[in-house]
């Protein structure tokens, strides 16, 4: 009953802007950690950004310090990751996940998206 749909995945060039969402039900989505994980083509899945339930601490990978910021609409039960400054190496299939506490590791989220391709030119 739980799902997770992302959406706003394209074709962008290198330097410009993406932002994606990721529709929740079937969860109390307001206690949850969401989490935005990315995989490449022959790539293991990795983590990309992430918001805890409780006090909407945030964590970035290294990769999209200062570039990329995770947020959450709780009344629209809506998780965003707004990508600016996009390079080449950002293409991937992004996933948006929940879980019970906010951690890189994908084996942690219990609930899974579809993902959404994101694909940056030079």
């Amino acid at each position: 009953q739980v799902q997770l749909v992302e959406s706003g995945g394209g074709l962008v060039q290198a330097g410009g802007s993406l932002r994606l969402s990721c529709a929740a039900s079937g969860l109390s989505f307001a206690v949850y950690a969401m989490g935005w994980f990315r995989q490449a083509p022959g790539k293991e899945r990795e983590f990309v950004a992430g918001i805890s339930g409780i006090l909407r601490t945030t964590y970035y990978a290294d990769s999209v310090k200062g570039r990329f910021t995770v947020s959450r609409d709780l009344a629209k039960n809506t998780l965003y990751l707004q990508m600016n400054s996009l390079k080449p190496e950002d293409t991937a299939v992004y996933f948006c996940a929940a879980g019970l506490k906010l951690t890189t590791t994908q084996n942690t989220y219990a609930y899974w998206g579809q993902g959404t391709q994101v694909t940056v030119s030079s």
